[in-house]
């Protein structure tokens, strides 16, 4: 059998002397693996890099086989941000996070929203960001969303201002009022849209890393990628 899409290499690993296994995330596909004959090459090498967008075409005689890519460049942003540390951590959480997502089961909206992160990680005043909406929706695909619509104590929609860590559920200021210590604050893009400050960031990060942690991560005993608290740390220092 075989099928062709366009994906995201997310993770390359060595097989034999001359040979690799590439990880992609692919748009109709979802996360697949398959063998890259030739894949430590000179010529395959620059296009075997995490986070670099090509055309895929897998074959195999057998669909739950692990098969064989055939790969095109498409867009091979990976090698323009090897010497910037910040834009190289958020590529590395990205394709980090979507290494969770189960194998050959379809996500193409998250596919699509991962393509935009990518597509602005020359700006570090959007990418971060972005990559925290990706989250939430990858939270949301993998089953484990946030109730971000209303107020988890008074069902009120207005002054949203935290999230409880116990529920996921939106909390009101006045709710929120003798519980503040113990909740995650709501950063405000995440519920209208528009620009984000680098503290909002730092929020919508933090909140992000605990949701994640406690319901992927943590119960498949593997550990967050260390690139988010990176980030999070990077943002703090940055003048404001």
């Amino acid at each position: 059998m075989e099928w062709r899409d366009e994906g995201v290499i997310l993770s390359v690993r060595r097989h034999g002397e001359t040979s690799a296994i590439a990880e992609i995330f692919t748009a109709q596909h979802g996360r697949a693996l398959g063998l890259v004959r030739g894949g430590r090459s000179r010529q395959q090498r620059p296009v075997l890099q995490a986070g670099n967008v090509v055309q895929a075409v897998w074959r195999a005689r057998l669909e739950e086989q692990l098969g064989t890519f055939s790969l095109e460049a498409l867009d091979l942003r990976a090698g323009a941000i090897m010497e910037e540390p910040f834009r190289l951590a958020g590529l590395g959480t990205i394709t980090g996070l979507a290494q969770q997502l189960p194998e050959r089961e379809p996500h193409p909206r998250l596919y699509e929203a991962m393509r935009v992160v990518l597509e602005a990680i020359g700006d570090d005043g959007l990418w971060p960001a972005l990559l925290v909406r990706w989250e939430l929706g990858l939270l949301d695909e993998l089953g484990f969303g946030l109730d971000l619509t209303s107020c988890a104590a008074t069902g009120s929609r207005d002054q949203l201002t935290h999230v409880s860590p116990r529920s996921g559920k939106a909390v009101s200021a006045p709710a929120a009022e003798p519980y503040r210590d113990r909740l995650f604050r709501l950063p405000a893009f995440l519920r209208e849209g528009g620009a984000a400050r680098p503290a909002d960031v730092i929020d919508g990060l933090r909140l992000m890393s605990f949701f994640l942690e406690r319901h992927v991560f943590r119960p498949r005993g593997v550990r967050f990628p260390d690139q988010q608290d990176w980030i999070i740390r990077s943002l703090a220092e940055r003048p404001h």
